[in-house]
Protein backbone atom coordinates (compact mmCIF):
# COMPACT_ATOMS: atom_id res chain seq x y z
CA UNK A 1 0.00 0.00 0.00
CA UNK A 2 1.63 3.53 -1.06
CA UNK A 3 1.74 6.09 1.82
CA UNK A 4 -0.85 8.12 -0.08
CA UNK A 5 -3.70 5.01 -0.61
CA UNK A 6 -2.24 4.40 4.14
CA UNK A 7 -3.53 8.07 4.45
CA UNK A 8 -6.97 7.91 2.63
CA UNK A 9 -7.86 4.65 4.14
CA UNK A 10 -7.03 6.41 7.69
CA UNK A 11 -8.84 9.16 6.76
CA UNK A 12 -12.00 6.83 5.83
CA UNK A 13 -12.06 4.95 9.13
CA UNK A 14 -11.83 8.25 10.89
CA UNK A 15 -14.89 9.75 8.62
CA UNK A 16 -16.58 6.35 9.61
CA UNK A 17 -15.72 7.00 13.23
CA UNK A 18 -17.05 10.32 12.75
CA UNK A 19 -20.59 9.52 11.71
CA UNK A 20 -21.15 6.97 13.74
CA UNK A 21 -20.25 9.51 16.87
CA UNK A 22 -22.82 12.11 15.18
CA UNK A 23 -25.78 9.23 14.65
CA UNK A 24 -25.21 7.88 18.12
CA UNK A 25 -24.86 11.65 19.67
CA UNK A 26 -28.57 11.97 17.21
CA UNK A 27 -29.82 8.81 18.85
CA UNK A 28 -29.62 9.67 22.61
CA UNK A 29 -31.53 12.54 22.36
CA UNK A 30 -34.41 10.91 23.16
CA UNK A 31 -32.70 8.92 25.27
CA UNK A 32 -31.63 11.33 27.00
CA UNK A 33 -35.04 12.80 27.44
CA UNK A 34 -36.56 9.64 28.99
CA UNK A 35 -33.59 9.30 31.31
CA UNK A 36 -34.27 12.64 32.86
CA UNK A 37 -38.20 11.63 33.21
CA UNK A 38 -37.21 8.35 35.30
CA UNK A 39 -35.89 10.89 38.05
CA UNK A 40 -39.60 11.18 38.77
CA UNK A 41 -40.68 8.05 40.99
CA UNK A 42 -38.15 5.48 39.10
CA UNK A 43 -39.92 6.01 36.03
CA UNK A 44 -43.46 4.44 38.00
CA UNK A 45 -47.31 5.53 37.05
CA UNK A 46 -47.68 9.54 38.38
CA UNK A 47 -50.95 9.50 39.65
CA UNK A 48 -52.66 13.35 39.59
CA UNK A 49 -55.01 13.09 42.71
CA UNK A 50 -57.82 14.82 41.86
CA UNK A 51 -59.94 16.57 45.02
CA UNK A 52 -63.09 16.88 43.80
CA UNK A 53 -65.43 13.79 41.82
CA UNK A 54 -65.27 13.22 38.30
CA UNK A 55 -66.91 15.66 35.24
CA UNK A 56 -66.27 18.57 37.65
CA UNK A 57 -63.72 21.47 36.41
CA UNK A 58 -60.79 20.01 38.12
CA UNK A 59 -61.42 16.73 36.44
CA UNK A 60 -61.78 18.15 33.39
CA UNK A 61 -58.28 20.05 33.99
CA UNK A 62 -56.83 16.55 35.33
CA UNK A 63 -57.87 14.41 31.96
CA UNK A 64 -56.66 17.16 29.88
CA UNK A 65 -53.23 17.51 30.90
CA UNK A 66 -52.51 14.01 31.89
CA UNK A 67 -51.98 12.02 28.48
CA UNK A 68 -49.71 15.48 27.76
CA UNK A 69 -48.16 15.20 31.01
CA UNK A 70 -47.43 11.53 30.52
CA UNK A 71 -46.22 12.15 26.66
CA UNK A 72 -43.65 14.67 27.97
CA UNK A 73 -42.41 12.84 30.78
CA UNK A 74 -42.26 9.02 28.86
CA UNK A 75 -44.33 7.32 31.27
CA UNK A 76 -47.87 6.88 32.71
CA UNK A 77 -49.73 9.74 34.52
CA UNK A 78 -53.12 8.49 35.89
CA UNK A 79 -56.10 10.32 37.54
CA UNK A 80 -57.64 9.57 40.27
CA UNK A 81 -60.71 11.51 41.85
CA UNK A 82 -61.37 11.76 45.91
CA UNK A 83 -63.20 14.05 46.30
CA UNK A 84 -64.91 15.20 50.02
CA UNK A 85 -64.54 17.78 52.93
CA UNK A 86 -63.97 20.62 50.33
CA UNK A 87 -61.01 19.32 48.98
CA UNK A 88 -59.50 18.17 52.51
CA UNK A 89 -59.73 14.34 51.75
CA UNK A 90 -57.36 14.29 48.29
CA UNK A 91 -55.05 17.32 50.27
CA UNK A 92 -54.60 14.99 53.35
CA UNK A 93 -53.53 12.18 51.28
CA UNK A 94 -51.17 14.04 49.21
CA UNK A 95 -49.65 15.24 52.24
CA UNK A 96 -48.96 12.44 53.72
CA UNK A 97 -47.27 10.85 50.45
CA UNK A 98 -43.89 10.57 49.18
CA UNK A 99 -42.30 12.84 47.91
CA UNK A 100 -40.61 11.72 44.89
CA UNK A 101 -42.96 12.83 42.09
CA UNK A 102 -45.48 9.90 42.05
CA UNK A 103 -48.22 11.71 43.87
CA UNK A 104 -49.57 15.32 42.74
CA UNK A 105 -52.73 17.23 44.40
CA UNK A 106 -54.83 18.73 41.37
CA UNK A 107 -56.90 21.27 43.58
CA UNK A 108 -59.44 24.06 43.38
CA UNK A 109 -59.36 27.47 44.31
CA UNK A 110 -61.08 26.30 47.87
CA UNK A 111 -57.03 25.51 48.61
CA UNK A 112 -56.65 28.71 49.22
CA UNK A 113 -60.04 29.57 51.16
CA UNK A 114 -60.17 26.55 53.95
CA UNK A 115 -57.32 27.44 55.97
CA UNK A 116 -59.67 30.32 56.94
CA UNK A 117 -62.99 28.21 56.95
CA UNK A 118 -61.51 25.92 59.00
CA UNK A 119 -60.38 26.11 62.22
CA UNK A 120 -58.17 22.68 62.06
CA UNK A 121 -57.55 20.95 59.07
CA UNK A 122 -55.59 17.65 58.41
CA UNK A 123 -52.21 19.03 56.98
CA UNK A 124 -50.41 22.85 57.21
CA UNK A 125 -51.44 24.45 54.14
CA UNK A 126 -47.95 26.38 53.67
CA UNK A 127 -45.90 23.81 54.74
CA UNK A 128 -47.22 20.47 53.39
CA UNK A 129 -46.92 21.10 49.62
CA UNK A 130 -44.50 22.34 47.32
CA UNK A 131 -46.74 24.49 44.56
CA UNK A 132 -45.73 23.82 41.23
CA UNK A 133 -48.10 25.12 39.13
CA UNK A 134 -51.17 27.41 38.86
CA UNK A 135 -52.78 25.27 35.60
CA UNK A 136 -55.52 27.94 34.66
CA UNK A 137 -57.86 30.14 35.36
CA UNK A 138 -61.65 30.69 34.78
CA UNK A 139 -63.33 33.90 35.81
CA UNK A 140 -67.43 33.16 37.46
CA UNK A 141 -70.06 35.15 35.60
CA UNK A 142 -73.14 36.81 37.72
CA UNK A 143 -76.05 35.59 35.92
CA UNK A 144 -79.42 35.74 36.83
CA UNK A 145 -83.24 34.64 35.84
CA UNK A 146 -84.11 35.58 32.32
CA UNK A 147 -87.35 37.38 33.14
CA UNK A 148 -85.31 39.19 36.38
CA UNK A 149 -86.53 43.36 36.46
CA UNK A 150 -82.55 44.41 36.74
CA UNK A 151 -81.23 44.63 33.34
CA UNK A 152 -77.49 45.47 34.13
CA UNK A 153 -75.00 45.06 37.63
CA UNK A 154 -76.06 48.98 38.16
CA UNK A 155 -79.83 48.15 38.62
CA UNK A 156 -78.83 44.85 40.92
CA UNK A 157 -77.15 47.73 43.02
CA UNK A 158 -79.97 50.13 43.06
CA UNK A 159 -82.36 47.69 43.75
CA UNK A 160 -80.16 45.91 46.53
CA UNK A 161 -79.18 49.64 48.29
CA UNK A 162 -83.15 50.55 47.50
CA UNK A 163 -84.38 47.45 49.63
CA UNK A 164 -81.41 46.40 51.78
CA UNK A 165 -81.46 42.47 52.24
CA UNK A 166 -84.40 41.66 49.47
CA UNK A 167 -82.32 40.67 46.48
CA UNK A 168 -81.37 37.31 46.82
CA UNK A 169 -78.48 35.14 45.43
CA UNK A 170 -77.61 31.63 45.24
CA UNK A 171 -74.70 29.63 45.86
CA UNK A 172 -73.63 25.77 46.61
CA UNK A 173 -73.34 26.12 50.05
CA UNK A 174 -71.95 28.39 52.83
CA UNK A 175 -67.87 29.04 52.22
CA UNK A 176 -68.61 28.19 48.28
CA UNK A 177 -66.98 30.06 45.97
CA UNK A 178 -70.27 31.53 44.84
CA UNK A 179 -70.82 32.51 48.14
CA UNK A 180 -67.58 34.28 48.82
CA UNK A 181 -68.56 35.82 45.43
CA UNK A 182 -71.11 36.87 46.38
CA UNK A 183 -69.99 38.38 49.97
CA UNK A 184 -66.86 40.12 47.94
CA UNK A 185 -69.72 41.42 45.54
CA UNK A 186 -71.83 43.14 48.55
CA UNK A 187 -68.52 44.44 49.75
CA UNK A 188 -67.11 46.27 46.84
CA UNK A 189 -70.70 47.23 45.45
CA UNK A 190 -71.59 48.27 49.17
CA UNK A 191 -74.96 46.55 49.09
CA UNK A 192 -76.38 43.55 51.46
CA UNK A 193 -78.02 41.17 49.74
CA UNK A 194 -79.91 37.88 50.95
CA UNK A 195 -77.80 34.46 50.75
CA UNK A 196 -79.55 31.56 50.10
CA UNK A 197 -77.23 28.51 50.17
CA UNK A 198 -77.89 25.18 48.44
CA UNK A 199 -76.56 21.74 48.49
CA UNK A 200 -74.68 22.25 45.68
CA UNK A 201 -74.14 24.34 42.26
CA UNK A 202 -76.32 22.39 39.97
CA UNK A 203 -79.61 22.71 42.44
CA UNK A 204 -78.59 26.36 43.02
CA UNK A 205 -78.18 26.82 39.37
CA UNK A 206 -81.62 25.08 38.36
CA UNK A 207 -83.64 26.79 40.64
CA UNK A 208 -82.19 30.80 39.27
CA UNK A 209 -83.59 29.11 35.62
CA UNK A 210 -86.65 28.58 37.35
CA UNK A 211 -86.57 31.94 38.95
CA UNK A 212 -87.05 31.02 42.20
CA UNK A 213 -84.16 32.70 42.73
CA UNK A 214 -82.57 35.79 40.78
CA UNK A 215 -79.12 35.84 40.99
CA UNK A 216 -76.18 33.44 40.90
CA UNK A 217 -72.01 33.73 40.88
CA UNK A 218 -72.15 30.83 38.55
CA UNK A 219 -68.99 29.18 36.66
CA UNK A 220 -68.43 30.29 33.25
CA UNK A 221 -67.92 26.62 32.24
CA UNK A 222 -71.22 25.18 33.74
CA UNK A 223 -73.05 27.75 32.53
CA UNK A 224 -72.26 29.02 29.26
CA UNK A 225 -74.85 26.85 27.45
CA UNK A 226 -77.39 28.24 29.32
CA UNK A 227 -76.61 31.27 28.68
CA UNK A 228 -75.90 30.32 24.90
CA UNK A 229 -79.80 28.91 25.30
CA UNK A 230 -81.26 31.74 26.61
CA UNK A 231 -81.91 29.84 29.93
CA UNK A 232 -79.73 32.46 31.87
CA UNK A 233 -78.73 36.03 31.23
CA UNK A 234 -75.26 37.04 31.94
CA UNK A 235 -74.46 40.45 33.47
CA UNK A 236 -70.74 40.75 34.60
CA UNK A 237 -67.67 38.39 34.33
CA UNK A 238 -65.73 38.61 37.47
CA UNK A 239 -62.44 38.61 35.82
CA UNK A 240 -60.11 41.65 35.05
CA UNK A 241 -60.59 40.96 31.29
CA UNK A 242 -63.77 39.98 29.53
CA UNK A 243 -63.80 36.06 29.11
CA UNK A 244 -63.15 34.73 25.62
CA UNK A 245 -66.09 32.62 25.49
CA UNK A 246 -68.30 35.96 26.60
CA UNK A 247 -66.84 38.67 24.57
CA UNK A 248 -70.23 40.88 24.85
CA UNK A 249 -70.22 40.25 28.31
CA UNK A 250 -68.70 43.23 30.52
CA UNK A 251 -66.47 42.91 33.80
CA UNK A 252 -67.78 43.98 36.74
CA UNK A 253 -65.30 47.24 36.45
CA UNK A 254 -67.27 47.90 33.34
CA UNK A 255 -70.54 47.26 34.81
CA UNK A 256 -69.65 49.49 37.94
CA UNK A 257 -67.75 47.60 40.21
CA UNK A 258 -64.28 48.88 40.55
CA UNK A 259 -61.65 46.25 42.17
CA UNK A 260 -63.92 43.37 41.92
CA UNK A 261 -62.51 40.21 40.92
CA UNK A 262 -62.65 36.90 41.54
CA UNK A 263 -60.98 33.54 39.54
CA UNK A 264 -61.75 29.98 40.10
CA UNK A 265 -57.90 28.69 39.59
CA UNK A 266 -56.66 24.66 39.69
CA UNK A 267 -53.20 24.13 41.30
CA UNK A 268 -50.60 21.66 41.14
CA UNK A 269 -49.13 20.77 44.08
CA UNK A 270 -46.46 18.07 45.46
CA UNK A 271 -45.51 16.75 48.90
CA UNK A 272 -43.55 18.90 50.70
CA UNK A 273 -39.50 17.72 49.89
CA UNK A 274 -39.24 17.27 46.24
CA UNK A 275 -36.31 16.90 45.23
CA UNK A 276 -35.05 20.34 42.64
CA UNK A 277 -34.23 18.32 39.84
CA UNK A 278 -37.55 16.07 40.01
CA UNK A 279 -39.66 19.35 40.49
CA UNK A 280 -37.74 21.01 37.65
CA UNK A 281 -38.88 17.72 35.52
CA UNK A 282 -42.31 18.23 36.44
CA UNK A 283 -42.67 21.56 35.93
CA UNK A 284 -41.10 21.42 32.45
CA UNK A 285 -43.46 18.70 31.82
CA UNK A 286 -46.40 21.00 32.92
CA UNK A 287 -45.27 24.16 30.90
CA UNK A 288 -45.63 21.50 27.66
CA UNK A 289 -48.31 19.89 28.68
CA UNK A 290 -50.42 23.47 28.80
CA UNK A 291 -48.22 24.95 25.78
CA UNK A 292 -50.12 21.51 23.52
CA UNK A 293 -52.64 23.36 21.05
CA UNK A 294 -55.42 20.96 21.92
CA UNK A 295 -54.97 21.45 25.28
CA UNK A 296 -55.33 25.20 25.53
CA UNK A 297 -57.98 24.62 23.06
CA UNK A 298 -60.33 22.87 25.43
CA UNK A 299 -59.42 25.03 28.28
CA UNK A 300 -61.01 27.91 26.26
CA UNK A 301 -63.40 26.34 25.00
CA UNK A 302 -64.51 25.76 28.78
CA UNK A 303 -64.16 29.54 29.37
CA UNK A 304 -60.96 29.67 30.65
CA UNK A 305 -57.23 30.90 30.40
CA UNK A 306 -53.72 29.43 31.13
CA UNK A 307 -51.91 30.68 34.07
CA UNK A 308 -49.36 32.96 32.48
CA UNK A 309 -46.29 31.52 34.41
CA UNK A 310 -46.62 28.29 35.92
CA UNK A 311 -43.57 28.47 37.55
CA UNK A 312 -43.12 27.58 41.19
CA UNK A 313 -42.35 30.62 42.58
CA UNK A 314 -45.01 32.59 40.71
CA UNK A 315 -47.72 29.73 41.38
CA UNK A 316 -46.53 30.09 45.24
CA UNK A 317 -47.11 33.93 45.43
CA UNK A 318 -50.24 33.66 43.41
CA UNK A 319 -51.84 31.18 46.02
CA UNK A 320 -50.74 33.43 49.20
CA UNK A 321 -52.45 36.25 47.75
CA UNK A 322 -55.39 34.06 47.36
CA UNK A 323 -55.36 33.43 51.02
CA UNK A 324 -54.86 36.68 52.19
CA UNK A 325 -57.86 38.05 50.20
CA UNK A 326 -60.13 35.27 51.13
CA UNK A 327 -59.05 35.20 54.87
CA UNK A 328 -59.81 38.97 55.29
CA UNK A 329 -63.27 38.46 53.47
CA UNK A 330 -63.89 35.39 55.92
CA UNK A 331 -62.82 37.09 59.01
CA UNK A 332 -64.87 40.62 57.91
CA UNK A 333 -68.20 38.88 57.41
CA UNK A 334 -67.99 36.44 59.83
CA UNK A 335 -68.46 33.73 57.58
CA UNK A 336 -68.69 30.15 58.56
CA UNK A 337 -69.48 26.69 57.40
CA UNK A 338 -71.77 23.75 58.20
Amino acid sequence: MTRSSAQTQAMVHISRRQALTALGATLAVPWADAAAATQVAGGRPITLVVSYPAGGGADLIARTIAPRMAEALGQNVVVENKGGASGQIAAAHVARSTPDGSTLLLDASSFAVNPSLFPKLPYDTNKAFDPLAVLVTFPNVLVCTPGFAAQNVKDVVQMAKAKPGHVAFASSGNGSAQHLAGVLFEGKAGVSLSHIPYRGGGPALNDVMAGQVPLFFANVASSLGHIQAGKLRALAVTSQVRARSLPNVPTMAEAGVPGYEVLEWNPLLAPAGLAPDVRKTLVNAIRKALADPEALGRVRQLGGDVFSDETQQTAGKFIMAQQALWAKVVRERSIAVG
